[in-house]
């Protein structure tokens, strides 16, 4: 395998939840191809093997693990079984996240229909919103950030070292329409980034955050994008509202991801937040 960049990554041990996504398995890879050895952790072991077979047929060591990110037995299993096999982690990944349909309004604000005996079956405001499927979002993304930073993060700790990345979104910044959920944990998440890394600090601990802006995965893609492959309006809307008017490359994120887990190159930064979207926090939409 070819090494790039700081040869810093060489040899340590990487964990990564939701590592058979679009962004963290891209950030896996990286890693990998810069001799790091990843674990990948997620609920779809069929979809972690796809990633570690391409890691491993390109060199480099991944190792698929089947861990619910808020279940903290099945992170103690996968502990174990990465400190067996791949050795003591350096880096931790909280890429695990997600929102669901339940929870996300098809309305942008409220309309008297919601309300009205005679509402569609497709029409769902926030008077109709599933609460449990509200609160799952933010169990996922929230709780399923905390959870394997309390799990891993402890023998980061034990050890004196490490760095722990979390991933918040454009919705952690601005209320964006139908997503409250969503954005009430992703804002979070930006909390507990600068919480954790004021009390991580003492143990030598470095905790940083990335806030992606608009990168299409196959979740999304139902949503930015018509059958066709055109823009759906909610789609447009997000590119008249870009620097770029383009949505991201996962690659696009790796130089940023890179510098905040090198304890060379950015040995003084934690609790820092780092916006890759392309500009469009910074457009005001006039």
């Amino acid at each position: 395998m070819t090494q790039i960049s700081n040869p810093f990554f060489q040899d340590k041990v990487a964990i990564i939840t939701g590592g058979g996504g679009l962004l963290c398995s891209a950030i896996a890879k990286d890693l990998a191809r810069q001799g790091t050895k990843v674990a990948l952790l997620g609920r779809t072991l069929d979809t972690l093997e796809s990633v570690a077979h391409e890691i491993s047929q390109a060199g480099g060591t991944a190792l698929p693990l089947v861990a619910d990110a808020t279940d903290i037995e099945q992170l103690n299993a996968a502990r174990i079984a990465i400190k067996d096999q791949l050795g003591d982690a350096w880096f931790l990944i909280n890429g695990a996240g997600g929102n669901q349909a339940p929870a996300i309004t098809t309305l942008t604000q409220y309309d008297p229909i919601e309300l009205s005996p005679e509402k569609p079956e497709d029409v769902r405001g926030f008077f109709n919103l599933d609460p449990d499927a509200f609160e799952n979002v933010i169990r996922v993304n929230t709780m399923g950030t905390m959870i394997p930073t309390q799990v891993f993060g402890a023998d980061l700790a034990r050890l004196g070292r490490g760095s722990i990345l979390t991933f918040s979104s454009m919705t952690g910044y601005k209320a964006i329409s139908r997503v409250g959920a969503y954005a009430t944990a992703k804002t979070g998440i930006i909390r507990l980034t600068e919480w954790l890394a004021t009390y991580l600090a003492p143990a030598g601990i470095r905790v940083n955050g990335i806030v992606p802006g608009f990168f299409v995965n196959d979740r999304s893609r139902k949503i930015l994008m018509n059958p066709d492959g055109s823009l759906s309006k909610r789609g447009q809307d997000v590119l008249n509202h870009s620097g770029f008017k383009r949505f991201g490359e996962a690659e696009e994120l790796l130089g940023s991801v890179n510098w905040l887990l090198n304890d060379e190159q950015a040995a003084f930064v934690t609790g820092q937040m780092i916006t890759v979207d392309g500009g469009f926090l910074a457009n005001p939409g006039v």
